[in-house]
């Protein structure tokens, strides 16, 4: 086959599209366009990408802006190979407002978590890297994609949570403004004990611990006359991004109370119930009678 066959073939014509003639070179073009514009697309991303990383940039930015290039690329590759074949947009016009129609009653919930994807990056409530608390689940950002939110919980579990539900629904983030975290430490003693010395004892405990900012100082309260119990609460302040911080605290401060209290000779207290019995009472030695 010369080379006036080949483009004799390449020239023939396969379809029609709104009165334009797609010959056989037009639909070998589309899919090695599409093949250099996703190569270029994704070789631009990087480059951005790694540059931004380099200046320190927030990552929540980088991912903003890798999504909004993505979309940007689809759209120039799309209309370019129009373009290029002889295609006017309009062609699909209708086509695509049907397309749209059906589209939007079969993928509402789909279009809903698309939506606020972008605001989740764009206004940016929740952020790569904050620990959150959607009902149950407790856990640190790792990925905010278009449709949803991937979460790895504070068991190692990943969660995808649809975008909607994060906007929709009531979501603690306890890192929105600062890692500032404030936790307490419950304790009782026994009747009899001295109030003063155990409260002294307890900020000793708390202040010993590295963790415990030094301002906002750490408060101990006297809180109430219990059952079995004189009961006192130690409230602090820590810089802490996961939950685990909170219970690795209160396990330090725990431990050396129980140190100090020892020391000390005061005794923590235990549920204690006093019985009363009318009448008398005759206890048998079951060991006489076998005897």
């Amino acid at each position: 086959m010369d080379f006036e066959q080949v483009k004799a073939l390449l020239s023939s014509k396969i379809m029609t599209i709104s009165e334009q003639p797609i010959t056989l070179a037009d639909l070998l073009m589309i899919p090695l366009f599409l093949i250099v514009g996703i190569f270029v697309t994704k070789w631009t991303v990087k480059l951005i990408t790694n540059r931004l990383t380099t200046k320190k940039t927030d990552p929540n930015i980088i991912h903003l802006l890798q999504r909004a290039l993505y979309v940007i690329a689809i759209a120039i590759i799309a209309i370019t190979i129009l373009d290029l074949i002889n295609v006017p947009i309009t062609a699909f016009a209708f086509l695509s407002g049907a397309i749209a129609i059906g589209f939007g009653f079969g993928a509402q919930n789909i279009i809903n978590n698309f939506i606020s994807g972008w605001i989740l990056m764009w206004e940016r409530p929740i952020r790569i890297g904050d620990f959150l608390e959607v009902e149950e689940a407790k856990g640190i950002v790792e990925e905010i994609n278009t449709r949803s939110t991937r979460i790895r919980r504070v068991d190692g579990v990943h969660l995808l949570i649809p975008n909607s539900k994060l906007l929709e629904n009531t979501v603690v983030n306890w890192t929105l403004v600062d890692r500032l975290v404030r936790t307490s430490v419950k304790v009782g003693v026994a009747y009899g004990s001295p109030a003063k010395k155990v409260a002294a004892l307890i900020l000793q405990a708390t202040e010993e611990e590295s963790a415990v900012l030094k301002e906002p100082k750490p408060l101990v309260t006297f809180e109430d006359f219990g059952d079995n119990s004189l009961m006192f609460e130690t409230t602090y302040w820590i810089h802490s991004s996961v939950e685990g911080g909170l219970r690795i605290t209160r396990s330090n401060i725990r431990f050396r109370l129980d140190e100090l209290f020892e020391e000390n000779n005061i005794v923590i207290a235990f549920p204690q119930r006093d019985v009363h019995l009318d009448g008398s009472i005759t206890l048998i030695n079951n060991a006489k009678q076998e005897s």
